[in-house]
């Protein structure tokens, strides 16, 4: 993907048949998703050998193990003898990973240890037999895995690579000791998933739609795109909002230490191509995913994390972040419902963007070099 190339089409948005086509979700899982790095959980999830996380992705279950040497691995969660599920849940700790279906035995580093029987298998090659990995990256303490791309041009850069621009920004926050705040929840939505990313980047939306936001932040909300990342932003203003639950946690936000004076009232917001956004906060972290089901099915996966911290005002702060941002969560929900809704009329093919819509340029631009049919303002023929 050269994305230094001229983009014909920069100043449109994306056409509205991509975001229910079954054609192009399967183009998009193979060019664009598969070979993405999704998160699946954070270090501190797993900090003893033998724990593991689950994470469902585009019909593969995946699973991330800390070994007994302390690092991590990931691996298709699927036994190479007849193909069973391995593990069952979300997270779980064993010492080996043992086949419910005829007791293959793995280690915890993937490596074939035992299979009943083993001299009535002639093709049986012990060595080769281990577990399916998948590529694994650990930034700042969050686990990544990439289904596909290890070893070619369509896998990208490193996760490190593309959070470079703002990763100055995030080494305040302490991301390395947090953990997790909450558990992760699961939240289907009847529409595309380019649809969510589409309204988590979009700032012209927020002084329309979110009135909250708009009371905490005031005219300051910001935007901008690097290649890989989009950064959303506000501060805090001093005028108290009229609304309770942002009127205290204005007032009653303690101070974090750790972050510098021009942090310790900002919240800031960062997309990760595709389909991935950390919301900082002062008080916590947010992490979302938008995990594509069908062209018309998305469910977001997400779940807080945060540093340590026993303070009454620290807790209350946290409570109220959930509270405002419940509301706004609702607000969106409302929206994106409505643009799928309106996608579905012939009478829209591609809205035109505005030079400020800067993270929805970025986005189509990616988009139409992966994927070139995404170009055409109706599918070609057989789509």
């Amino acid at each position: 993907m050269d994305l230094n190339l001229p983009d014909p089409d920069q100043d449109w948005g994306l056409p509205g048949w991509i975001y229910a086509n079954e054609r192009f979700f399967r183009e998009e899982q193979d060019k664009i998703l598969r070979p993405s790095w999704q998160i699946v959980c954070h270090l501190n999830d797993i900090p003893a050998a033998g724990d593991f996380h689950t994470f469902e992705f585009l019909g593969e279950s995946v699973v991330v193990v800390r070994g007994k040497d302390g690092g991590v691995k990931a691996f298709a969660n699927v036994c190479r003898h007849r193909a069973a599920r391995l593990l069952d849940g979300p997270t779980g700790r064993c010492a080996r990973i043992i086949c419910p279906y005829h007791a293959w035995t793995y280690a915890l580093d993937g490596r074939l240890i035992a299979a009943p029987y083993p001299e009535t298998y002639p093709a049986l090659d012990v060595d080769k037999q281990g577990l399916a990995p998948f590529q694994v990256e650990v930034y700042r303490g969050f686990v990544f895995v990439r289904l596909e791309g290890a070893n070619s041009e369509e896998g990208g850069p490193s996760v490190a690579e593309m959070m470079a621009p703002y990763d100055h920004e995030l080494e305040p926050y302490r991301f390395e000791e947090m953990v997790p705040f909450g558990r992760v929840t699961l939240r289907p939505r009847a529409v595309n998933w380019k649809n969510i990313s589409d309204n988590y980047s979009d700032g012209l939306h927020i002084p329309v739609a979110h009135p909250g936001l708009t009371r905490l932040f005031g005219k300051g909300y910001g935007v901008e795109a690097e290649t890989w990342v989009d950064k959303m932003w506000g501060q805090l203003i001093d005028e108290l909002s009229r609304n309770p639950s942002e009127r205290l946690y204005q007032r009653i936000l303690p101070d974090a230490e750790h972050l510098p004076p021009e942090r310790k009232r900002l919240w800031t917001y960062f997309k990760l191509w595709p389909n991935q956004a950390f919301d900082i906060y002062p008080d916590q972290v947010d992490f979302m995913q938008f995990i594509p089901v069908s062209p018309t099915k998305t469910m977001i996966r997400e779940i807080a994390y945060a540093l340590p911290d026993e303070r009454r005002e620290m807790r209350a702060a946290r409570y109220l972040n959930w509270r405002i941002n419940r509301q706004v969560n609702a607000e969106d929900t409302e929206l994106v419902a409505r643009v799928q809704q309106g996608m579905a009329s012939r009478t829209f093919t591609a809205g035109p963007l505005a030079v400020t819509e800067v993270s929805l340029r970025s986005f189509g631009r990616k988009m139409r070099a992966l994927i070139p049919e995404a170009r055409l303002a109706r599918p070609p023929e057989g789509w």
